[in-house]
């Protein structure tokens, strides 16, 4: 699924405000990375089925106390206008459920973000996202490949990226944390055609 860059004739710190405004009237999910606006264009079906998939083997696996979501946003800390949204984000539900009118969520209340890729989209998109999710100090940030049937786990964050980074292939579990519940079984995720 290519990303569609839009300009918005906005001025740097209203980019958030014209997003929104967009998103209301699109319903379509926004974000905007280094003061770039991105508008997605909507899922196809199979990446709708790896997102439910990875979900319901997240749902059998997280403690009590934490869950996944979608359409939460992650802020970049200082910066008004940039944000991104994870194809999933799991948190603690407490922190959910103390603001539930917000939809900006601080990275560093994050347990893990997750982000499935289409098979449009570019290492160089890919490699600029992981760098922006580690500046927003969300512990760890999973990919998924389904192109490639591949993932990679970056945790760590720090200002130069992440510091530790997992790679492996579907049929590998990832090595996600006990406190996130442990090994997460990868063989049985859909792929996508190349």
């Amino acid at each position: 699924m290519a990303t569609r860059l839009v300009k918005i004739p906005a001025a740097r710190g209203r980019l958030r405000e014209a997003a929104e405004q967009i998103q209301l009237a699109t319903g379509r999910r926004i974000e905007i990375i280094r003061g770039t606006l991105l508008m997605p264009p909507a899922p196809p079906v199979h990446h709708m089925a790896a997102l439910n998939d990875l979900r319901h083997l997240l749902d059998d696996r997280l403690p009590e106390g934490l869950g996944d979501f979608e359409n939460v946003a992650v802020p970049l800390p200082g910066d008004p206008d940039d944000y991104a949204v994870p194809s999933l984000l799991v948190c603690r539900t407490a922190v959910l459920a103390a603001e539930p009118q917000e939809w900006l969520l601080p990275g560093e209340d994050a347990e893990l973000a997750v982000e499935v890729t289409s098979p449009s989209e570019r290492p160089v998109g890919v490699a600029d996202k992981i760098a922006w999710y580690a500046e927003a100090r969300v512990p760890r940030l999973l990919y998924l490949f389904p192109a490639k049937g591949s993932w990679s786990l970056h945790s760590r964050p720090s200002d130069e990226g992440y510091r530790t980074v997992s790679y492996g292939k579907y049929g590998d579990a990832v090595p996600l944390p006990d406190e996130l519940g442990g090994e997460l079984p990868t063989g049985d995720l859909p792929r996508y055609e190349a």
